[in-house]
C-alpha cells in the first residue's frame, strides 16, 4: 500500500500482479483511491507508472515494489527480459550460433578513440565486458546484478574474472561498423569460459580475439565459492565447445618485485572507477599497467596481445603499485628513428618483430603488499 499526495490531489494504490482477463501478461491489478473515490483497474507497468506520474510527479522517484509480486521503478526504466529473447533492437543484438550465442553490431564512438583514431584497448575491453551483460540479458537469465542470474543473487554470488586473453591483430577505426560475437563454455568443475570476437562488417576481417575464465565470489564474504546446481542449471544450456583461442598450455607470468625498471606508486582508485560489485572494474587494472610504459615506446608500438591473471579484488580505499619490467633491451624500441630505419631496411621482420613486458599491480600496504593481477604484454611496430 503506498500515498501519494500533492496540493491538488491525494490518492493512493494497492496493486498485485496478474494477468489481465484476455491473456495479456505483465498486467497489474491496481485498487486506486483518488479523493476518497476507489476503483479497480488493470494496468501495464508503463501506464501505472505515467499513472502515478500524472496524479503526483514528485511521488516517481520514490516508487518502490518488491519482486514477490510487485515491480521497482528500477525494473520498469530498465526492462530486463524474464524470458529468451532472440532480438534487442536497442542493442543491434541478436541471438547466433543455434540459439546460444549472441551477436552485436557497434559503431565505433568517437570517445573510444584515440589521437590516431583507432579504438583503444580500454575500448575493447569495454565491449567485451557490454556484450557479455547483454548476452546474459537476452537470455533471459539476468537478475538486478552485475551479470548475474537469478540462481546467484539467490545464493549471494557474483562473477568475477581470474584469468583474460586478448590478441588483437587490427584496432577499428573512428566510425566503422563492427560485429562482436560471444559465446560461454565449462571451464572446469565451478569456472565458466567466455569468449569473444570482433570482426570488420565491411570486410568481415577479425580484428580481435579473447577468451577468459570466470568464477564466483560470496558477495558477503568476499570468498570464491563452488557453482551451485541451480546456477549450473541455469547456464550449462548456453554452453558452446568453441574457443577463439586455443591455449595448449597457458602462459606462466613471473611475479615482479622492487627491482622492477618501472615503478608507478600511489594510485588511488576513483569513485568513478567502482562497478556495481563495488571493487574496481578490470579495465582500469590495464589503463594502470599500460600507463607505466615509457610514452616513446607507446608512440611507435602497438599491443598484440595482453594476458592478465587476477589474484585479489581492489577495493576504493586500496593503494596500488604498478610494476613493470621490459624483455628486451630498450634501446631499439624507444628511439622511434632507430627503429623505424631497421624496419626499412628489413634487418628486422615486421611480422617477427616483437616486444614484450610483464607487469604486476599490488596493493601498497604498511607491512605487506598483496597482488591484484599480473600480466603480460606483446607489442608490434606501428607501421
Amino acid at each position: 500500500m503506498a500515498t501519494f499526495s500533492c496540493p491538488a490531489v491525494s490518492f493512493s494504490f494497492r496493486c498485485s500482479y496478474g494477468s489481465s482477463s484476455n491473456g495479456n501478461h505483465g498486467d497489474y491489478r491496481v485498487n486506486i483511491n483518488v479523493n476518497g473515490n476507489a476503483s479497480t483497474r488493470p494496468f501495464k507497468q508503463h501506464a501505472l507508472v505515467n499513472e502515478i506520474a500524472l496524479q503526483s510527479p514528485a511521488s516517481l522517484a520514490n516508487i518502490q515494489f518488491l519482486e514477490n509480486g510487485h515491480i521497482s521503478e528500477e525494473k520498469i526504466r530498465q526492462r530486463i527480459p524474464t524470458k529468451k529473447q532472440l532480438v534487442d533492437p536497442y542493442r543491434q543484438g541478436l541471438i547466433v550460433e543455434r540459439g546460444v550465442g549472441y551477436r552485436q553490431t557497434v559503431v565505433v564512438r568517437s570517445y573510444e578513440v584515440g589521437v590516431d583514431k583507432t579504438a583503444s584497448l580500454e575500448s575493447l575491453f569495454n565491449l567485451f565486458q557490454e556484450t557479455a551483460l547483454n548476452h546474459v540479458w537476452m537470455s533471459g537469465l539476468l537478475s538486478n546484478g552485475f551479470g548475474a542470474t537469478h540462481g546467484m543473487m539467490r545464493n549471494n554470488l557474483i562473477w568475477v574474472v581470474s584469468r583474460m586473453h586478448v590478441e588483437v591483430d587490427h584496432y577499428p577505426i573512428w566510425g566503422e561498423v563492427i560485429e562482436i560475437d560471444t559465446w560461454v563454455g565449462a571451464s572446469g568443475k565451478n569456472g565458466m569460459r567466455r569468449d569473444w570476437i570482433i570482426r570488420s562488417q565491411a570486410t568481415g576481417i577479425t580484428y580481435a580475439r579473447a577468451t577468459s575464465t570466470w568464477v564466483m565470489m560470496n558477495v558477503q564474504t568476499r570468498r570464491l565459492s563452488k557453482m551451485p546446481d541451480e546456477v549450473r542449471g541455469e547456464i550449462s544450456p548456453w554452453f558452446i565447445e568453441k574457443q577463439a583461442i586455443k591455449e595448449a598450455v597457458p602462459e606462466k607470468i613471473v611475479k615482479l618485485d622492487d627491482k622492477a625498471k618501472y615503478v608507478n606508486s600511489g594510485l588511488k582508485p576513483k569513485r568513478s572507477d567502482l562497478d556495481m560489485n563495488h571493487h574496481v572494474n578490470n579495465v582500469k587494472y590495464v589503463n594502470w599497467m599500460l600507463e607505466t610504459i615509457p610514452d616513446k615506446f607507446l608512440e611507435c608500438n602497438k599491443l598484440s596481445s595482453i594476458i592478465l591473471e587476477y589474484r585479489r579484488e581492489c577495493g576504493g580505499s586500496d593503494l596500488v603499485q604498478s610494476l613493470c619490467q621490459p624483455d628486451e633491451d630498450e634501446i631499439l624500441f624507444t628511439n622511434g628513428v632507430v627503429q623505424q630505419n631497421l624496419l626499412k631496411n628489413n634487418v628486422l621482420g615486421m611480422d617477427t618483430m616483437t616486444y614484450g613486458y610483464t607487469h604486476l599491480l599490488q596493493t601498497k600496504g604498511g607491512t605487506k603488499n598483496e597482488e591484484i593481477v599480473r600480466g603480460r604484454t606483446r607489442w608490434k611496430p606501428k607501421i
